[in-house]
């Protein structure tokens, strides 16, 4: 009976020096491929923003007032919740898109807040 058949009970040999040194190389390639990551989902994020801060300027000049569009906000969170294929699950995949619609809402009420100034100024 293999290990794995076995369960939590079984008893595990300890890995030999070689694997341990794969495994710390492929920790190594792990993270340089989320640091990767990291830096283009940053970007994203910003070209999200700038994107949202071009949204509110054109809902402005369109006459909206309000800054929060609910119905808008439940078509994005419904579309990735949709194209979600994990291992992340729902529920942490929508409070992190909670989240970037929240901050994008931020940039917007800011920019909002800033072209009144210039105005009034």
């Amino acid at each position: 009976m293999s290990d794995d058949a076995r369960g939590e009970h079984a008893v595990r040999r300890r890995p030999t020096n070689a694997e341990r040194d794969d495994a710390a190389l492929e920790l190594a390639r792990i993270r340089d491929r989320i640091d990767e990551l990291d830096t283009r989902i940053v970007a994203l994020l910003n070209e999200r923003a700038v994107l949202g801060r071009r949204a509110g300027r054109a809902k402005t000049l369109a006459g909206r007032r309000a800054v929060r569009d609910p119905e808008r906000e439940r078509e994005v969170l419904l579309r990735v919740a949709m194209s979600n294929g994990g291992p992340m699950t729902q529920a942490d995949l929508l409070s992190v898109y909670r989240r970037i619609v929240a901050a994008t809402r931020t940039v917007e009420t800011k920019d909002r807040g800033r072209d009144e100034r210039s105005r009034d100024g």
